[in-house]
């Protein structure tokens, strides 16, 4: 579903992404992991269209290095960013509808609305609270469900853990298990290597702009260099 190819991006004179390739097979999950500055988030935004790039990024049949980004949603590419980015003034339900801006299905649309609750309950508790009041679990939830409301193919997922307390990772990260078993194919980027890891069957490990190792999660999992560096071992 995705394959990108020497994927390089400069911040003027600093290269955060040294030309890394990879790929994402459909209905496969698979992450991105590293230290802060290895350059994952730059790599997210990249392939979502928001910051320039150079190298080849392959979505389906399709080349997008060259497509704005307001396009790719109606593609089937969504991003949840990393710090969530909800509209804090806007109330849970029209933070969700917000997601699919971009569709004209109007009955699918409240459909997938009532899926979103079912699957988010606590959204649905909150439809009519403004979003800049709600948890920061709560938040990257209701972020999480404004980019299903696109009907992604491809779901990009920036440090969905970041800054949650425990209880609440655990309970966002049901939600990335159970989406994924419906088929959803998610690249995920996280700092919390040993949860990206058990989750995902494949691993790329960033470091400085480059990927240094790629392997099934298991098999990194295992990895001394990866169980020092990341894991705490």
């Amino acid at each position: 579903m995705l394959a990108v190819v020497n994927l390089k991006i400069h911040y003027g004179g600093i290269a955060a992404v040294r030309g890394i390739s990879f790929a994402v097979e459909e209905n496969e999950i698979v992450c991105l992991i590293g230290a802060n500055g290895a350059g994952k988030t730059s790599v997210l935004k990249a392939l979502a269209r928001m910051i320039p790039s150079s190298g080849e990024i392959h979505y389906g049949s399709e080349r997008i290095e060259t497509l704005p980004s307001h396009e790719l949603i109606a593609k089937g590419l969504a991003l949840v960013p990393e710090g969530r980015g909800v509209f804090a003034r806007l109330t849970v339900a029209e933070n969700l509808m917000m997601g699919a801006y971009h569709r004209d299905d109007a009955h699918e649309i409240l459909a997938d609305l009532e899926r979103i609750y079912d699957l988010l309950p606590r959204l649905m508790e909150r439809r009519a609270q403004v979003a800049g009041t709600l948890s920061g679990g709560e938040q990257q939830m209701l972020a999480i469900g404004r980019a299903l409301m696109g009907r992604p193919k491809l779901l990009l997922l920036d440090e969905p853990s970041m800054g949650l307390a425990p209880l609440m990772v655990e309970k966002v990260f049901e939600v990335v298990r159970a989406v994924a078993a419906e088929g959803m194919t998610i690249l995920l980027v996280e700092q919390n290597a040993r949860l990206a890891l058990e989750v995902c069957s494949r691993g790329y490990v960033m470091e400085s702009g480059l990927i240094t190792l790629a392997d099934s999660s298991a098999a990194l999992l295992a990895d001394s260099r990866v169980r020092t560096a990341y894991l705490g071992e």
